[in-house]
């Protein structure tokens, strides 16, 4: 069974971004999605993570109809399931690196394994305030906050945006790690199309619709 399924989907603002669109995430997969800005790749992303209901179609996780669930079970699914890594970094202001890691672990009843922030790259950072951090170290900061959460999906919204190539690459292997140990999944937007490839499946979507690439 597919941890994820998408059917239909349809989502417009002022204008509409796609119709008909469906995709499908299992266990052990990473799937892509790449696609000029506006195209409407992170609107995807936000309504297969539950965080916005779209006009027309259904999302299933495990079988489940997300969007007919109640507040508090979405909430469970969001807190405890899915792990979403934005392109800004929604870190708290005033916070140490650890301190932000730290919120995640209590929230989720998680422990912080230290062998996650040394394959980041992060260990010296933690003591910091995030604001003395640069936006490649807050990123990182922002991924481990995720990970520690060991959720079963990681939505993944331009991951490496702020980081340089090296330190990317590095990144990106610590996620599809993770996906791998932990039998989970991971949706990635990008621009990077090079990128898009290491993935097990990647789609373009353009004009509306969503192809393989």
């Amino acid at each position: 069974m597919n941890l994820l399924e998408a059917k239909n989907l349809s989502h417009a603002f002022d204008y509409e971004l796609f119709n008909d669109i469906s995709i499908t995430l299992s266990k052990g997969e990473s799937v892509a999605i790449v696609g000029r800005s506006g195209s409407g790749k992170s609107t995807i992303l936000h309504i297969l993570s539950t965080l916005l209901k779209p006009n027309g179609g259904k999302v299933f996780y495990k079988g489940k109809d997300i969007y007919s669930l109640n507040d508090k079970e979405l909430l469970a699914i969001r807190r405890y399931e899915m792990g979403i890594i934005f392109q800004s970094h929604y870190l708290f202001k005033g916070f140490t690196g650890f301190e932000n890691i730290k919120i995640a672990s209590l929230i989720s009843q998680k422990p912080i394994y230290r062998s996650l922030l040394r394959r980041l790259g992060i260990e010296n950072t933690l003591k910091k305030n995030v604001g003395d951090l640069s936006g490649g170290q807050q990123q990182r900061i922002s991924i481990a906050r995720v990970l520690v959460k060991s959720p079963t999906i990681i939505f993944a919204d331009e991951p490496t945006g702020n980081l340089d190539k090296e330190t990317a690459e590095d990144v990106m292997n610590v996620l599809f790690s993770y996906i791998y140990e932990k039998e989970g999944a991971m949706l990635l937007v990008t621009h990077d199309e090079e990128l898009a490839k290491k993935c097990s499946r990647a789609y373009r979507l353009k004009d509306k619709t969503l192809n393989l690439m």
